[in-house]
């Protein structure tokens, strides 16, 4: 990772995901490239960065996991598939392409502290 954390980032340039379904529960694995990428996902990729992102397609809350040792943080989010597997009509019933349209998200500026 570049030095350049005070510019707007890409989430695919610092980190890898994947993601999938447990019934009508979305799940998305965020893994940092990094240590010092994850410090950032740690401060910039909250669950309610994540909610926004899904607005209309997550209609349950989202709740982040932290997973240090791994450097990767886990989103479950409630009532986001439809129903899931058989019972949606949904183009991605299993959910297989949310982790990549939330690696094209950016995150923000990182703030400076002074």
């Amino acid at each position: 990772m570049s030095d350049d954390t005070d510019e707007e980032v890409l989430l695919a340039d610092i980190a890898h995901g994947r993601s999938g379904d447990k019934g009508n529960r979305l799940n998305i694995g965020v893994v940092a490239d990094d240590s010092a990428a994850y410090e950032r996902l740690r401060e910039q990729l909250t669950a309610a960065f994540v909610a926004r992102q899904f607005d209309g397609l997550v209609n349950g809350s989202v709740t982040r996991y932290e997973l240090p040792n791994i450097n990767a943080l886990n989103f479950l989010c409630e009532d986001a598939l439809d129903g899931g597997g058989q019972h949606s009509l949904r183009y991605d019933t299993q959910g297989k392409t949310y982790a990549a349209a939330l690696l094209e998200c950016r995150l923000p500026h990182e703030r400076t502290h002074d």
